[in-house]
């Protein structure tokens, strides 16, 4: 799914980089996608393993890195998850950037939920074997993920690419990123 490029003029993209590693296909597919942004749209990256999370908070309210996420999470219109399959899923960084949510959803004065509700959901990804069909249970929790905040899914960029220039070779996945939050059909 795309969305229209009159409603992409004004948004504001928060790429979540969920990687170990900076560089790597996920995040160079999400790039070629970003290139295709009109320029007034804005496009933020955030890398989880730059801005590592504790597994369990460390205070009551949010402080460096997890509420430099926070803010770029409440502060967009689209976010953009964009990480490598890793066992049918999204990475651990990933889903410890996500159980974040529920944290932020009980933080008084807040208003996270709320906050969330008719933001964008999308999802990048690249995996290294298989096909599409093995990225089923990751989409399938994101869009659960977007439907129970009132978020609007618009659907997953997946590329399979395991070596670094895998992507470059494949020019059908170089023209689905380029065209992927461009105008629809």
């Amino acid at each position: 799914m795309t969305a229209t490029l009159e409603s992409v003029r004004s948004r504001s993209f928060a790429f979540i980089l969920g990687s170990a590693r900076g560089g790597g296909n996920t995040e160079t597919l999400a790039r070629y996608a970003a290139d295709g942004l009109p320029p007034a749209a804005a496009a933020g990256w955030h890398s989880l393993s730059e801005l590592p999370l504790p597994a369990l908070p460390s205070g009551p309210l949010p402080d460096g890195p997890e509420q430099v996420l926070l803010d770029a999470t409440l502060d967009s219109t689209d976010i953009v998850l964009a990480s490598p399959l890793h066992w049918y899923s999204v990475s651990a960084a990933t889903k410890l950037y996500l159980d974040y949510w529920a944290r932020w959803s009980g933080l008084p004065d807040i208003g996270f939920r709320e906050r969330m509700r008719g933001k964008n959901l999308w999802a990048v990804t690249a995996y290294a074997r298989g096909d599409d069909t093995d990225t089923e249970p990751l989409v399938g929790m994101l869009r659960r993920t977007a439907d129970y905040l009132g978020m609007h899914w618009r659907g997953a960029l997946l590329a399979r690419a395991h070596r670094e220039g895998d992507l470059e070779a494949d020019p059908a996945a170089l023209a689905r990123a380029a065209a992927f939050f461009g105008p629809a059909d």
